[in-house]
């Protein structure tokens, strides 16, 4: 039996699907533990690569290991003990100076900083660890369709994925997008998720 409701997802290092970035996912978590020094780091990758699900998954650990934790997208927040800033490239020259400034006063305070951005921090006079996102295989993207599915309480069969990867656009998010439609538009009609509903959602959202 079908119910419409849908539990909340909530990006988290728990459910990131690591794939070749199994590195950077420990290093946050050390972080995170203090069981590592360096506090200051810069993730970089193509859209869609993962970087806002590291950044607010961070702040979510964050906040429930009991410390304060601030995330902003293109501006730079208050301090707090962990702050992340996605899409630095979105920052002004007037941010990029008050980030400095957050940054020097993390390293004082022993806070956490998070940057994101689309390319290597070559303009970017921060020193810190430095990881590239890698992308997903098609065998990753599938197991992290599974997950989604799986904390939206519905069941996703190998057909409807493969049939998703290999018609829907590549990027994660995009693909996460179209199985959320899915699962709506599953619970509207009370009908198990299949490759035919799932062709209805794609040629609605064209």
């Amino acid at each position: 039996m079908l119910l419409g409701i849908s539990p909340d997802w909530i990006p988290t290092l728990d459910n990131f699907v690591a794939g070749h970035n199994a590195e950077l996912l420990s290093a946050l978590n050390l972080a995170l533990n203090k069981s590592q020094a360096e506090r200051g780091f810069y993730i970089w990758g193509e859209t869609g690569s993962g970087k806002t699900h590291l950044l607010q998954g961070a702040v979510e650990k964050a906040r429930t290991l009991g410390l304060s934790a601030e995330y902003a997208r293109g501006r730079v927040p208050a301090a707090a003990q962990l702050v992340a800033v996605d899409d630095v490239e979105l920052l002004d020259d007037a941010a990029q100076i008050a980030l400095f400034d957050l940054y020097n006063h993390q390293r004082e305070s022993g806070g956490i900083l998070l940057v994101s951005g689309m390319a290597a921090p070559a303009h970017l006079q921060l020193r810190g660890l430095i990881y590239q996102v890698q992308a997903l295989s098609d065998e990753e993207k599938a197991l992290a369709l599974q997950q989604h599915a799986q904390a939206r309480g519905f069941i996703l069969t190998p057909e409807v994925t493969q049939y998703l990867l290999r018609h829907g656009r590549r990027d994660l998010p995009s693909l996460l997008g179209v199985l959320d439609a899915l699962d709506e538009h599953c619970l509207r009609l009370k009908r198990a998720a299949s490759v035919p509903l799932l062709k209805e959602v794609m040629r609605n959202a064209v």
